[in-house]
């Protein structure tokens, strides 16, 4: 990998992060931070603040961008979950752009007629997938409730650059070449490929009018421009006439869509306060739940990249991830036991099932309280094409939001220059398992379990230290946790955490990330159990961490992200 790192000083004091040999630094800044998976839409959450406006606005002008210039991981054909912290009342609010099923949908969407699950092509690249998208609805409540600047002119970066024209990276170039899917669909066929049907080249300047329209619609009209009349109708068409697959998504489906306001999930680790998500995602259950259990463990008398350590967060992992697969599924239809499940009498009971020596191997889930009858294990199908955003402002405001298509490109059909979403393949494909419910099935109008992990963590007295989050699928639990244990535990600055070798466990094999140091752990932890897995990591984390002058900002050198500060 080549380390990003920092500082193209300019006139503005503008600080980027920039590919370089050797060990990258953290971007660092006095009074704000931007970070975000590509430099044209940090910047435009840069300029955003620099303008005088705050935290969300930022974030709202940085993800119209990415739709754009990062179309295979988020966009408004998808959805994201967002946090915000207030500076002025110390208050944090959780939003849930999650996507939603259609209202004609059942618990046998993805199973074939022969009762078995659907083989990946059939349900992912289909109409099946699409849920309702949820993002714009997220971004118009939570700009209701802080946005400073006018709605319309967040939409001003991302229309000029979908007029004028932006260059492909070379990370998008070769996402295009390499996707068996794309290329059959009309309209990113013209978008993408030459005529010879080989991809457009990294530096092609990709200009996508369509794209624009809408978002001068959406500008002038908010997201009732999107959820109702002309542009609904035709993504229901679309997905109701997928070739592979017709969808059942119907335009009532849009106008009865509402993004929610939802009570953060907080917990104690050591002397912070970490919060996240609640349900429908299990990011910030998940993550709350291995970090319960390593609190019970010496992490500081370990080294990071030693096997003791590996070995722990790995079965912390196996013991969380067994119970976020039985227990989560969106909250107005499964009523999870949040509180028993973080109770920290329950917390250190998991951690004493780890045995120092040698894996468990693969965990059963909990039973903190007579609950774990109620449902049936299915684990779903989660693809790791996200993105996300962390924000401070000027005043202290803080976003951490992390937005999906989820499979790169999404259900891989392009429908006014945005990709839509497959989310709802994030479901349990199988309904019921001896006889029991999942909690995560297929229902009509029901939201999909998600892995995303935007997460915000506070110091003892309260105040703003982190902001993190990744994408990744399944894995966003794992590299959130461990960038915190980094930070937290072992000292380092938020580019050494985020650039830091990948390993964790989801209750399978031990993952480790190739062409790392952690890939000499391997035998050890073979010798100890461990099924051991060696495979390059999507992460794409974004952090910020308080220092004792301002920001580090930290982008992670796996993917195309910087971080810009004043």
């Amino acid at each position: 990998m080549i380390p990003r790192a920092i500082r193209s000083a300019a006139a503005a004091s503008f600080l980027l992060l920039a590919c370089v040999a050797g060990h990258a630094e953290p971007v660092v800044a006095q009074r704000f931070m931007v970070v975000a998976a590509h430099p044209l839409a940090a910047r435009a959450g840069y300029d955003a603040i620099r303008r005088g406006g705050n935290a969300i606005d930022a974030a709202i002008a940085v993800e119209l961008v990415l739709g754009l210039v990062e179309p295979q991981s988020s966009g408004l054909g998808g959805g994201g979950f967002l946090l915000h912290y207030s500076a002025r009342d110390a208050k944090l609010e959780a939003y849930d752009g999650r996507e939603t099923a259609p209202a004609r949908a059942a618990p046998g969407r993805f199973l074939g007629a022969d009762g078995r699950p659907l083989d990946w092509p059939d349900a992912v690249v289909s109409g099946k997938s699409v849920g309702v998208p949820g993002l714009l609805r997220l971004l118009e409540l939570a700009h209701r409730g802080h946005g400073k600047l006018p709605w319309a002119s967040l939409f001003e970066p991302a229309i000029k650059l979908a007029r004028e024209g932006f260059p492909i990276s070379p990370r998008l170039n070769a996402l295009v070449a390499a996707d068996r899917f794309l290329a059959l669909d009309a309209n990113a066929r013209r978008y993408f490929f030459l005529p010879d049907g080989k991809a457009k080249p990294a530096g092609t300047l990709l200009k996508n009018p369509e794209y624009t329209r809408v978002l001068a619609r959406v500008a002038a009209g908010g997201a009732d421009a999107f959820y109702r009349g002309e542009i609904a109708r035709e993504i229901a068409a679309a997905v109701r006439s997928h070739k592979r697959g017709p969808g059942d998504l119907v335009e009532a489906d849009f106008s009865a869509y509402s993004a929610k306001q939802r009570e953060p999930l907080c917990g104690a680790y050591r002397r912070w306060k970490v919060c996240g998500m609640p349900p429908p995602s299990s990011g910030g259950f998940a993550v709350l739940q291995i970090l319960g259990i390593l609190e019970r463990f010496d992490l500081r008398a370990l080294k990071p990249d030693s096997v003791e350590a590996a070995h722990l967060f790995a079965e912390s992992g196996r013991l969380a991830y067994a119970d976020r697969n039985l227990y989560i599924g969106d909250p107005d239809f499964v009523r999870a036991p949040l509180a028993a499940l973080l109770e920290p009498r329950y917390l250190a009971a998991r951690a004493k099932l780890i045995d120092p020596l040698h894996s468990m191997g693969r965990a059963r889930a909990g039973d903190p309280g007579g609950v774990a009858a109620s449902y049936g294990l299915a684990e779903p199908l989660e693809l790791p094409a996200t993105s996300h955003v962390s924000i401070v402002d000027a005043e202290g405001n803080a976003v951490a939001l992390t937005a999906s298509v989820e499979a790169a490109f999404g259900n891989r059909q392009m429908v006014r220059g945005f990709f839509l979403n497959n989310e709802l393949t994030d479901f349990s494909w199988v309904p019921e398992e001896d006889g029991k419910p999942v909690a995560n099935r297929v229902e009509a109008k029901k939201r999909p379990r998600s892995s995303m992990a935007p997460t915000l963590v506070f110091d003892e007295k309260g105040k703003l230290t982190m902001v993190i989050g990744s994408p990744g699928g399944h894995s966003i639990i794992n590299y959130v946790a461990l960038t915190i244990v980094n930070v937290l535990d072992w000292g380092m600055d938020i580019q050494q955490a985020i650039d830091a070798p990948r390993m964790g466990s989801r209750n399978g094999p031990t993952e480790l990330e190739r062409g790392t140091k952690a890939e000499r752990l391997a035998p050890a932890l073979e010798r100890m159990g461990h099924s051991v897995r060696i495979r390059p990591e999507a992460s794409g984390l974004h952090g910020i961490v308080r220092t004792a002058t301002g920001w580090a900002g930290g982008a992670d050198s796996r993917r195309e992200g910087v971080a810009l500060g004043d």
